[in-house]
């Protein structure tokens, strides 16, 4: 049974291991310039990839699909969602919602989410994400689009108090490249970029990736591209009945990420933070207004 919330890139790497060797070879190549790749006909699709067209046809029943026309719908259906604007997605969620009151609806989706995204959320991602966060060797520069901003914001207030050497990026890309400059090898950028992706970020985590700089990416579960740089990737959904992305079970990963950094270096932090303190006490227009007698 396909799921609704599953990508067809999910149904693949779900069904990798049982395919035959020249399935696995077209199953790469659909992967590679994912959807865009699925698009074709499907004797175009099996001469890039250099299988045969029954190989294509098998496969995709193999995913669960009665045929290659309805996997191709998938992928059109997904490419649609990854591109629609806010207008369109507040139209499509309009004229499909319950009557029931917005924030029972609006709790109900994000909790599907929440449990979607924790559903495909390997520990071991979550884990290798906060040992490279934690690394005080490591350079972290946090960076997000217009929307995601926020949130790569929020990270790196937080990170800022528990360790060194953080830095924000501004969305703005024109001043990326001295940002890029002053990265070095081992160094960790940090990229939060969901749906109507934005071409310059793929293009900065492709240089920095280069580089030797390891990339996390917080996106959606259509997938930015700046994924295929990515050493850890945070695929969360998003959906919501607005005409807005839901950013609630990202900012869950990303306060879950803090505490694990935190806990992982509490003396550390805990200096940090005593240090902090103080510099507010000191700094007059931080100064808590005295009590009065």
């Amino acid at each position: 049974m396909l799921s609704a919330s599953k990508t067809v890139s999910d149904v693949i790497h779900a069904h990798f291991d049982g395919l035959t060797r020249a399935e696995r070879q077209l199953a790469e190549s659909l992967l590679e310039n994912y959807p865009v790749s699925g698009l074709g006909s499907i004797t175009t699709v099996a001469e890039n990839a250099g299988v045969s067209t029954p190989t294509v046809a098998r496969m995709v029943q193999k995913l669960g699909y009665k045929g290659y026309p309805e996997f191709q719908a998938h992928l059109h259906q997904e490419l649609e969602a990854t591109i629609s604007n806010p207008i369109n997605k507040h139209d499509r969620w309009a004229a499909n919602a319950p009557n029931r009151h917005i924030l029972n609806r609006f709790a109900e989706a994000v909790i599907n989410n929440l449990r979607a995204s924790l559903g495909e959320l390997r520990t071991s991602t979550f884990d290798e994400a906060a040992r490279l966060l934690g690394d005080r060797n490591r350079s972290l520069y946090f960076v997000g689009g217009r929307i995601t901003g926020a949130l790569a914001e929020y990270f790196f207030t937080h990170m800022q108090v528990i360790r060194p050497k953080t830095t924000l990026m501004s969305s703005n890309a024109s001043s990326w490249p001295q940002h890029v400059l002053n990265m070095q090898a081992g160094d960790v950028l940090i990229v939060f970029d969901i749906r109507r992706y934005e071409a310059d970020m793929t293009t900065l985590a492709e240089v920095a990736r280069a580089n030797g700089v390891e990339i996390i990416v917080f996106t959606d579960q259509w997938m930015s591209p700046v994924a295929q740089h990515a050493r850890n990737c945070f695929k969360l959904h998003i959906e919501a009945p607005s005409a807005w992305d839901s950013s609630v079970v990202t900012l869950f990963v990303v306060e879950a990420l803090i505490e694990a950094v935190q806990s992982s270096s509490w003396d550390e932090t805990r200096e940090r933070m005593n240090t902090l303190e103080g510099l507010f006490e000191q700094a007059r227009l931080f100064r808590k207004p005295r009590e009065r007698g």
